[in-house]
């Protein structure tokens, strides 16, 4: 039987430190900083979303890592200035690098997730600002998400793959101008980001967007397409963003045993 056991699979969601996890994945009377502790618990590895609102002063993410066990390892969004204004970026990147040496000196910071809003739509322009946040991570893996259909084609492959930069897949709502459901890598790492397919609240924004249990048909699909394609990558990292209510927690746990009772 085909599985993944060559494969370095590190399961886990987007963020952790949600009030709304209370009684559904964490201890109703937690104290909220000692959440990363419990999530630890269950979990390798963390998305660390909050950077996407606010570059936090070095002595947090100091703090962070203490928590984190040998083993343990951080992927880590970058400002929304990247990927939002993209421009004038001198003085975030300067204060990003700082807030990140911890965790660099660590050796648990594993890559930076760039995610691009829908109207970063494919171009040369937009090609060449890719490679301006690569060189501005210094080195860093980076790993960009898209979230409109006009990325997917062969010239984005061929320049990510050239620039060495990874490509993350997304699964979410199957409307029109949103990617397709799909599994592909640029680089010897793989990255899935699961955020939901609520069709009826996703242009709406907010919470609720990702409010969304998976099924396990569903989660079957994608350990599917990923044994398809075990021999192209080295490690995969799989994050659950339909953090709604403690779900992304209940989806990544139920992923876990798909897998390991698969291989």
């Amino acid at each position: 039987m085909p599985d993944l056991k060559n494969v370095d699979v590190r399961i886990g969601t987007s963020g952790y430190s949600f009030e709304h996890w209370r009684s559904n994945f964490y201890p109703d009377k937690i104290e909220k900083g000692k959440m990363l502790d419990y999530y630890i618990k269950y979990f390798p590895t963390v998305e660390i979303n909050s950077t996407y609102y606010r570059i936090p002063h070095p002595a947090v993410m100091a703090n962070i890592v203490k928590k984190a066990p040998d083993g343990f390892d951080f992927m880590v969004k970058v400002p929304q200035s990247f990927t939002h204004r993209r421009t004038d970026l001198d003085q975030d990147v300067r204060l990003f690098s700082e807030a990140l040496q911890p965790m660099v000196e660590s050796r648990k910071l594993s890559g930076l997730l760039a995610q691009f809003p829908f109207s970063f739509k494919f171009s040369q322009n937009s090609l060449d600002y890719l490679s301006i946040c690569r060189d501005a991570v210094n080195g860093i893996p980076l790993f960009v998400e898209f979230r409109h259909d006009s990325w997917v084609n062969r010239t984005m492959y061929d320049y990510l793959r050239a620039e060495n930069i990874s490509y993350v897949c997304v699964d979410g709502p199957q409307l029109r101008g949103l990617l397709k459901p799909d599994f592909f890598t640029t680089t010897s790492t793989g990255y899935v980001r699961l955020h939901g397919r609520n069709e009826e609240k996703w242009w709406e924004g907010g919470d609720e967007r990702y409010d969304y249990l998976y099924s396990k048909e569903e989660l079957l699909e994608w350990r599917d397409r990923l044994v398809k394609a075990k021999s192209r990558i080295n490690r995969l990292y799989l994050f659950f963003n339909n953090c709604h209510l403690g779900k992304a927690a209940a989806n990544a746990l139920q992923f876990e045993k798909i897998i390991s009772s698969y291989a």
